[in-house]
């Protein structure tokens, strides 16, 4: 046989294997142990995957529900799952009212956030603050800025390279809890830190 001819047998064999190729989508739990919802769809139907380790097997078309198990899918994906990156954390630090000092409660969280952003290979923060609906908007905005900084300024003082830390402050924009206006609500003054 000649070179060439092996390249076209592999070649062959690689078309001829393609024509018996399917697809499978596995739905699998986030890192919180929460679990999402998914619509795998074709010509011929729809299969709604919304409990952990349930699969779909996409074949001419054709869609197979089936269940799985961790065990199963670390034993078939485990060396895939292995070379994904790490995916995003977000942790939560909260306020006092109408300042940028951290509840005491919040304190024991940064020092889990410096740890959690030591695993991953090329670590950055995203700090986003927030403040409640008390004051003007532009307060607001101000204050969730500074609360932010603070968050950054512990962080670094903990060993993060400044430079991996961006600040953005969104005021009043994304409360966690729906309220009216100058209504004092603890879970809306926090500041995000998002890790990635």
């Amino acid at each position: 046989m000649r070179p060439t001819d092996g390249l076209l047998c592999v070649l062959a064999l690689s078309l001829a294997a393609c024509a018996q190729l399917s697809d499978r989508v596995v739905l699998l739990p986030g890192p919180d142990g929460r679990t999402g919802a998914l619509s795998v769809t074709t010509a011929t139907g729809e299969v709604v995957l919304s409990e952990p380790y349930t699969r779909v097997d996409v074949a001419g078309g054709e869609l197979t529900r089936q269940t799985t198990s961790p065990g199963m899918v670390r034993d078939a994906y485990g060396r895939l799952l292995a070379m994904q990156p790490l995916r995003p954390r977000i942790f939560v630090v909260h306020f006092k009212p109408g300042k940028d000092v951290l509840r005491p409660d919040s304190q024991a969280v940064l020092a889990n956030i410096v740890a959690t952003l030591a695993n991953f290979p090329a670590g950055e923060a995203i700090v986003i603050g927030h403040t409640d609906r008390m004051g003007s908007a532009a307060d607001n905005m101000r204050l969730s800025l500074r609360r932010a900084a603070a968050v950054r300024e512990l962080l670094v003082s903990a060993g993060v390279p400044r430079e991996a830390i961006s600040v953005v402050g969104r005021g009043e924009l994304d409360p966690a809890v729906i309220t009216g206006d100058e209504v004092a609500e603890p879970l809306n003054r926090r500041v995000e830190v998002k890790l990635r």
